[in-house]
């Protein structure tokens, strides 16, 4: 399987995926953690992360995948959401619990 094919069906089969620096436990970046602290707060208790900082061909691949140049990247019931600044200024506006509780 190839790396797209691996990272499509790691965002279908999860409700909520977030491909990050680090863990949740020990995020390796700022916004990493970030995104994190969000999800916390909007009581995901079903995130599924996967630490690009261990596979480089994921590293890059979700970076193509979504046609997005950063990381972390989140990813809601199979559709790609943004990168910490926009999953910040969701949750501040209320979007992202809408998102995910809908």
């Amino acid at each position: 399987m190839d790396v797209q094919q691996r990272i499509k069906q790691q965002v279908e089969s999860h409700p909520v995926v977030l491909f990050m620096k680090g863990t949740p436990q020990l995020p390796q970046c700022g916004f990493s953690a970030s995104v994190v602290e969000v999800l916390k707060a909007c009581a995901v208790k079903e995130l599924h992360t996967v630490n690009v900082l261990e596979d480089p061909d994921i590293r890059q691949g979700i970076k193509d995948f979504a046609n997005w140049p950063t990381i972390p990247q989140l990813y809601v019931k199979g559709q790609f959401v943004g990168g910490a600044d926009i999953v910040r200024e969701m949750y501040q506006s209320g979007e992202l619990q809408k998102l995910l509780t809908a």
